[in-house]
């Protein structure tokens, strides 16, 4: 398998990409195809001990650097000899497998819908990331691909994070909720309401498994297997998360080193304090698919690490090999607004 990379995307580009690409090939046995400035991926090689290009390692030099500040709508136009669209199109043409991007979300997901499209019927994509919570794993759908969403984009959410829960998390009735401010049909804007009357349409007609709508505290004290809404909420959502996560992780680590009692009580819980870091920390994952794309794209982190873009690879790997691209495109039809009439 062939992973495309874009080397010049992200905080710590092109060294973090680079090593990462490295490790990917070595630990993963896939190839790589690094996209972006042919003489700053060659230093980067070169800090890493590396002269010439590893076995299992291409470069496709890409003369510009899409960055935060561009417009994500007009970025493609704009610099089309961009690491980012160069390996977009790298994709497209087949040289690759799944392409791998830490830069710009906005851009990736328009150039990912210019360049590789959707999947035909569906409306929008999405970012679904796996998070944890306190009886296992959620699919939280979307993340902040579709900043304004409609009734009918949640609805599909719905289906892709449940194909994606059933490949990913294993899960085989994936129960569906939908974020809001209050369990009661009634809660939240037109938006959650329309929507809410929709997925428990679809749950009437044993298409989908709602269990309805779900405040956060809920979401991450008991959990559903998907969780849905729009990208505005669902990012400030997940941000906040990964904000308190940081924050309690400060704060274990102040009271471990309070005192010597406490010093030795965090020495005998190594292995437990390591183990409850891990769990949170996004890096374990690498990145998180673009459901609703004809390929595989993977959107990690502004701020990934060498060893986030390792698992940013193996993302893509498992995504490429996993089937649930062929799921959506096969059940399109069955991802349809409910029959209006089966509602009287």
């Amino acid at each position: 398998m062939k992973i495309i990379i874009d080397a010049m995307g992200g905080d710590q580009a092109p060294l973090a990409p680079v090593e990462g690409g490295l490790r990917a090939v070595k630990e993963l046995g896939v190839e790589v195809i690094f996209t972006g400035q042919e003489l700053a991926i060659r230093d980067s090689l070169k800090r890493l001990g590396h002269q010439d290009l590893p076995q299992g390692v291409e470069l496709v030099p890409a003369s510009e650097v899409i960055t935060m500040e561009d417009n994500p709508a007009r970025a493609f136009k704009d610099k089309k000899d961009s690491s980012m669209t160069v390996g977009l199109n790298l994709l497209k043409e087949g040289r690759g497998d799944a392409f791998v991007s830490a830069g710009s979300t906005g851009a990736l997901l328009s150039g990912a819908t210019l360049v590789i499209k959707r999947i035909r019927g569906i409306r929008r994509a999405a970012l679904a990331p796996v998070i944890p919570t306190a009886v296992g794993n959620t699919v939280l759908i979307d993340s902040g691909a579709t900043a304004e969403g409609s009734p009918e984009y949640l609805l599909q959410f719905a289906f892709m994070g449940s194909y994606y829960a059933k490949r990913f998390l294993g899960v085989q009735e994936p129960r569906v909720g939908l974020l809001n401010i209050g369990a009661e049909p009634s809660k939240g804007l037109d938006l959650q309401r329309a929507a809410y009357g929709l997925l428990q349409q679809a749950d009437q007609e044993g298409r989908i498994r709602f269990v309805g709508n779900i405040e956060g505290r809920e979401a991450v004290c008991q959990g559903v297997d998907v969780l849905v809404s729009d990208g505005f909420t669902g990012n400030i959502f997940l941000k906040t998360i990964e904000g308190t996560a940081l924050f309690m992780s400060q704060c274990m680590k102040e009271m471990f080193l309070s005192s010597t009692k406490s010093k030795l009580c965090a020495l005998a819980m190594k292995n437990e304090v390591a183990g409850l870091k891990k769990r949170f920390d996004a890096a374990e994952i690498g990145g998180t698919p673009l459901l609703g794309i004809s390929k595989p794209v993977i959107k990690a982190h502004g701020s990934s690490s060498a060893y986030a873009f390792l698992n940013a690879a193996r993302q893509a790997r498992e995504v490429a090999s996993s089937g649930i691209i062929e799921d959506i495109t096969a059940n399109v039809e069955y991802m349809r607004l409910p029959d209006p009439e089966k509602a009287k």
